[in-house]
């Protein structure tokens, strides 16, 4: 398998990159705060997330934005490992987005893979009701402050069958942020749809190279390999913000001639020493 090797580069660009990805620590909501520009927030879960450099090659599509945006548009990334649209907001989580939102700024909203555990009452919720009910919660907060929210259906994950034939594993959520989308007349960017066509391209052992699949001795983080389905490595990460960012044609600062090189390459990314979301 053509896992990714971290050279002495990619290594050193993560030490020295800080937050340059936009993250969601203290300092970026002040900074957030007291900007001028325009900023494109980020409220999701691990999918989305920004890694540390203990988890090199893991990275999130929220941490990848940057790579299509202009530099005079700011990213804070918000996203939350095991976060649903409800933990997120009951963990005080959306309140710090709204805090530091601007007129003008725009909110991607991104939930789905944890509310989908319903056994869990802090995260589970039900697609058609309190699923609903606290997307609408981001949805009516960023519009009170002047912003503008869109709604992000969940990334699907690497689910194939045997016989090779990819499936889809978010049941009625996406429907149900399509629904609201549609009722809240927002903004949608269908990235079930758009992941899921991409993953069903690629095939179950090209898409490896996108998930966080690695094999024994490819990683120091990961020295006995991963074989992961839901998050992503570098590239992967990379490929699903630009999928974001191309369906999003009302995202500020979209960076078209980055839309369109295809060969981005992994180390334009950057890792904080620690998660910010987490710290």
């Amino acid at each position: 398998m053509a896992g990714m090797t971290l050279d002495r580069r990619t290594l050193l660009r993560a030490s020295l990159g800080g937050v340059a990805a936009g993250v969601m620590g203290m300092p970026a909501l002040a900074e957030a705060s007291a900007r001028r520009r325009t900023t494109v927030f980020v409220a999701g879960d691990s999918t989305a997330a920004t890694y540390a450099i203990a988890d090199i090659p893991r990275a999130g599509w929220g941490q990848a934005l940057p790579a299509f945006l202009r530099h005079d548009v700011a990213v804070v990334n918000g996203a939350l490992s095991g976060a649903s649209s409800k933990s997120f907001a009951d963990l005080g989580r959306l309140q710090r987005i709204l805090d530091a939102i601007r007129p003008g700024d725009t909110l991607l909203i991104s939930f789905g893979h944890n509310d989908e555990k319903v056994e869990d009452p802090a995260r589970g919720t039900d697609p058609w009701t309190t699923f609903q009910d606290y997307l609408r919660l981001y949805l009516d907060g960023a519009r009170a402050a002047k912003a503008h929210p869109i709604l992000v259906t969940p990334v699907e994950r690497r689910r194939f069958t045997a016989d090779g034939v990819p499936y889809l594993s978010h049941g009625e959520y996406p429907d149900a942020m399509r629904d609201l989308a549609a009722t809240t007349r927002t903004p949608l960017i269908d990235l079930t749809a758009s992941s899921f066509a991409l993953w069903s391209k690629l095939g179950p052992e090209a898409t490896k190279d996108y998930f966080l699949w690695l094999d024994a001795g490819v990683s120091p983080n990961y020295p006995d390999g991963v074989a992961d389905n839901t998050h992503f490595q570098a590239h992967g990460a990379i490929e699903v913000a630009r999928l974001v960012v191309t369906a999003g044609c009302t995202i500020p600062g979209r960076d078209t001639r980055a839309l369109h090189d295809p060969s981005i390459p992994d180390d334009v990314l950057t890792w904080p020493v620690t998660r910010p979301a987490e710290s």
